[in-house]
């Protein structure tokens, strides 16, 4: 996300593939996070489980509701709160 918000979601091709990106992105966060445990996830009721799964199956099966400026913000501040809450940011 290094690119800024203004190219993410400009009318470019750049923009296109950082939208593209992005959402694969979420994608894969979603995916391992149906893995988990339950009895882990129950462990962080902190984190928003469903609001994960539920991002996902939007920006996988519904294209046209995608809205940028929502998958922008779960990208630069929500998967990296998640990351920090539950102790993985390698930076810490």
């Amino acid at each position: 996300m290094g690119h800024g918000r203004d190219l993410y979601v400009s009318a470019t091709p750049e923009g296109t593939l950082l939208r593209n990106a992005g959402e694969r992105v979420l994608i894969k966060v979603a995916t391992v996070v149906e893995k988990l445990p339950e009895a882990y996830k129950a462990q962080h009721p902190e984190v928003a489980w469903v609001a994960i799964s539920r991002m996902r199956n939007l920006v996988a099966h519904h294209d046209d509701k995608v809205n940028d400026d929502v998958v922008w913000a779960a990208l630069v501040d929500r998967v990296p709160a998640m990351v920090r809450t539950l102790g993985l940011d390698p930076g810490a």
